[in-house]
């Protein structure tokens, strides 16, 4: 049977690290959108795109608290068992 102490602490760290690449993959699909037209000679896309294209910086943040709090909770973890 599996201590819930420590699912419970990866948990947290886990769910926001794929929130983060869910997050990251949408950024890159509008980047790869937005760049688009300038390979193809068409219209720009409007200016939303390119904030869209920004949550690629913001999935990035995310999975690396994701990571970070990761990490906090296994120190933890190690402490406690000590």
């Amino acid at each position: 049977m599996r201590d819930k102490t420590q699912t419970n602490s990866a948990a947290a760290g886990d769910r926001l690290i794929r929130a983060g690449a869910v997050v990251f993959f949408v950024g890159a699909v509008a980047t790869l959108v937005t760049v688009a037209p300038l390979f193809f000679d068409a219209k720009p896309f409007p200016t939303f795109m390119f904030v869209l294209s920004m949550l690629m910086g913001v999935g990035f943040l995310i999975a690396g608290a994701g990571v970070l709090r990761s990490a906090a909770a296994g120190r933890r973890q190690a402490r406690a068992a000590r």
